[in-house]
């Protein structure tokens, strides 16, 4: 990247003036929110390294070799002088009302009702649309061109979630929120259900100011948490997430940990339903994080009769197809296991379910994988008073 800390174009007016038209070109963009953030992060290195040290990272190997990479941006990308960060809001709108107005409380209590319901699985609300990824870069490098075509020649560089980057430390400094104590990025005006981009430049822009944190007394994410991973506030040991658990982590679930899994079936959104900051969570303009209509039937009848070619098809273009075909099983056999020792669980469900199970491990590739045959085994004798079948 070139060097424009001392010459080139530079934004032509008042600091705050600058941020505001720009924060209106990213709206047009599908963008809530944009700030402005330096690269001096040595104060998160500390904090960074104790993580690492104390293995909080599972087996996320990358992050102990990227290091403090993750905290210098400008070793990142040499010759970065500033980063333009984003918000997006991603959750869908009601019927008929605005996009981009709080949604109140009513999406809150019917996430928390389906997890109450063990006929059905749940998958986290960010991925029931287009993958994020896709949708972020695409826009963040528009806005990135359209910053060039103003600003002149500009070195820039966009990530979202794909890149050794603090996302969150410079959404805090940068002003879009502060950090909870689940470790996300809250706003007063949206909540947290947003997802945060960046976009590294060889410019020194004005940075935008941060705001105080207002989580006060407040301990709801870490007393609700599952599995107990918000181990201190700000301090979350991916070895207890559930959303690490059934995302990032391959092989083995660990025992202890799969009934608490419940019927999550791709991540967990509960320290984010049990945060009243949420109740000011607003309402996606982009039309790619709508569901899709797939997701609707969420019965693990239905989901145990994908095959893994309907379920590449079904995930096709979303975050879910990462994860591959033996984890969603994986994953799928706990919740099976969990429905099946549930007394809520109809009888009629759980015969079916209890016989397509016990199929699948005498007679279907699961019993050919040591991992999903063991965690059959476990579900099956989970929903029978303890008794292999």
């Amino acid at each position: 990247m070139r060097d424009h800390q001392s010459g080139g174009p530079q934004p032509p007016e008042h600091e705050d003036e600058w941020l505001a038209r720009w924060q209106q070109r990213a709206r047009a963009l599908g963008f809530s929110q944009i700030g402005v953030a330096g690269v001096d992060l040595r104060e998160a290195e500390p904090g960074l390294l104790a993580w690492l040290a104390a293995g909080m990272h599972g087996s996320m190997d990358y992050m102990a070799r990227h290091g403090l990479k993750r905290a210098r941006p400008a070793e990142l990308l040499p010759g970065t002088l500033s980063v333009i960060t984003a918000r997006m809001d991603y959750l869908p709108g009601a019927p008929g009302q605005p996009v981009g107005e709080p949604l109140g409380e009513a999406w809150r209590q019917a996430e928390l009702a389906r997890l109450q319901r063990p006929g059905e699985a749940v998958v986290s609300l960010y991925a029931r649309g287009r993958d994020y990824h896709k949708v972020l870069r695409q826009r963040l490098q528009r806005l990135a061109d359209e910053l060039q075509a103003e600003l002149g020649p500009l070195g820039a560089r966009v990530f979202t979630d794909s890149a050794p980057v603090l996302e969150v430390e410079l959404a805090t400094r940068s002003g879009l929120g502060w950090r909870g104590k689940h470790t996300l990025t809250l706003s007063r005006e949206a909540g947290s259900m947003f997802f945060l981009g960046e976009i590294f430049v060889d410019r020194a822009l004005p940075a935008s100011p941060p705001v105080s944190g207002h989580c006060g007394a407040c301990t709801a994410c870490i007393t609700g948490c599952p599995t107990g991973a918000i181990v201190a506030p700000g301090r979350v040991d991916a070895r207890r997430c559930l959303s690490y658990l059934s995302i990032e982590h391959e092989g083995a679930i660990p025992v202890e940990l799969r009934r608490a899994m419940g019927n999550r079936l791709y991540g967990c959104d509960d320290c984010q339903l049990l945060c009243p900051w949420n109740k000011f969570a607003r309402s996606s303009p982009v039309g790619d994080f709508q569901p899709r209509p797939h997701w609707a039937d969420m019965r693990l009848g239905t989901l145990w009769a994908w095959g893994e070619a309907e379920f590449l098809q079904r995930t096709e273009g979303s975050a879910i197809r990462r994860i591959g075909w033996a984890r969603w099983r994986r994953n799928l056999i706990v919740v099976c296991g969990n429905a099946l020792a549930d007394e809520r669980l109809p009888e009629a469900e759980a015969r079916a379910l209890r016989a397509a199970l016990t199929q699948a491990l005498h007679a279907g590739p699961e019993a050919a994988d040591p991992v999903l045959c063991e965690h059959l085994h476990w579900a099956l004798s989970s929903g029978s008073g303890g008794q292999a079948l």
